[in-house]
């Protein structure tokens, strides 16, 4: 009897995305017990989406598809009960989050998946879990919310230009071009905002766009560059919020 296999996605940079602004946005506020069902929920939430997009890509196996969203749905409903009972509030972002994901779908359904605008979109969509993280732990709508959300946005559309000069439009210079000059500009961002620290959270992608935009790369040599970028990002991230 074949062993089913456990259905999670593919990309790696999602694996970041879901727990970096997270974690930056609980660690900038303050850590409580409920951030950790809530994280779960996020999680769970993400891992449905997979399945639930490939049934409406893929008509074969999509039984299977719905199982597997579904069955990562209920579990992620499951730990999202106690959160919602304490702290209402966090159905506000419902809304937020339920308007991203139709942007998605829409691109999915149009097999675009890959336009820029549809990765602008998910990037600000786990932006939002950082964000209610950080009102969770006690923020407001403060500097300290900016903060977290415009850092991990800035950062992670580095993330997607540059694996696009690496990848999909490799030949196309312009995006080698995007690539380097948006990484060029993003480390002054944090002086126009009063955050000169976190320029050293850019250095890293700076280089890394510095000198492999445009190359061909293995997808494990990207993959290993971007867990490199994502948790010292995320360390110096930390240690900046902790510290001002």
């Amino acid at each position: 009897m074949k062993k089913a296999k456990v259905v999670i996605p593919r990309e790696h940079g999602g694996w970041a995305m879901i727990s970096v602004p997270y974690i930056i946005g609980m660690m900038a506020a303050q850590p409580v017990v409920l951030h950790l069902p809530l994280f779960l929920a996020w999680l769970l939430l993400y891992l449905a989406s997979y399945p639930l997009l490939q049934a409406l890509k893929r008509g074969s196996k999509k039984k299977s598809w719905l199982k597997w969203g579904f069955g990562y749905a209920a579990s992620a409903a499951a730990f999202l009960i106690p959160v919602v009972l304490l702290e209402p509030w966090v159905l506000g972002f419902a809304p937020v989050l339920l308007a991203f994901i139709m942007v998605h779908i829409w691109h999915v359904r149009r097999k675009a998946e890959r336009a820029l605008f549809n990765d602008i979109c998910a990037i600000l969509l786990f932006c939002t879990g950082g964000a209610a993280a950080y009102f969770l732990g006690g923020g407001g709508f403060d500097n300290g919310l900016t903060a977290v959300v415009l850092f991990n946005f800035l950062y992670f559309t580095g993330t997607v230009f540059f694996v696009k000069s690496v990848f999909r439009e490799r030949k196309n210079r312009r995006y080698t071009y995007y690539s380097k000059i948006y990484h060029v500009v993003i480390l002054a961002a944090p002086l126009l905002f009063g955050n000169p620290w976190m320029s050293l959270a850019y250095l890293f992608p700076l280089l890394r766009a510095l000198k492999f935009s445009g190359t061909t790369m293995k997808p494990m040599k990207v993959g290993i560059l971007e867990i490199v970028g994502a948790v010292q990002f995320l360390i110096v991230t930390v240690v900046v919020f902790l510290t001002i």
